[in-house]
């Protein structure tokens, strides 16, 4: 379970990097730029605004993941579907 952990981390660190400075990053939004009135509902609450942040820094750093190729023989799945109709 631990190898996997690592191997997992080692080949999406970018995404887990950009989750986690996404969290902090919306965290700090909240804090200085936040929303007094309440009438906001992400700026207005600490743990939507970290989590909002975490899901858009994953966003952005699963672009910078490298994704497998397929092999010569594979196909897409759903190419695969299209071509059985």
């Amino acid at each position: 379970m631990k190898e996997k952990a690592i191997i997992y981390l080692k080949k999406n660190w970018p995404a887990v990097a950009g989750i986690v400075i996404g969290m902090v990053g919306g965290y700090l939004y909240y804090f200085y730029v936040g929303c007094a009135s309440g009438g906001c509902p992400i700026q207005s609450n600490p743990w939507f605004s970290t989590l909002w942040g975490g899901a858009m820094g994953y966003l952005l750093g699963d672009m910078f993941v490298k994704k497998e190729k397929k092999k010569d023989g594979e196909e897409d799945k759903l190419s695969s579907s299209e071509n059985e109709k």
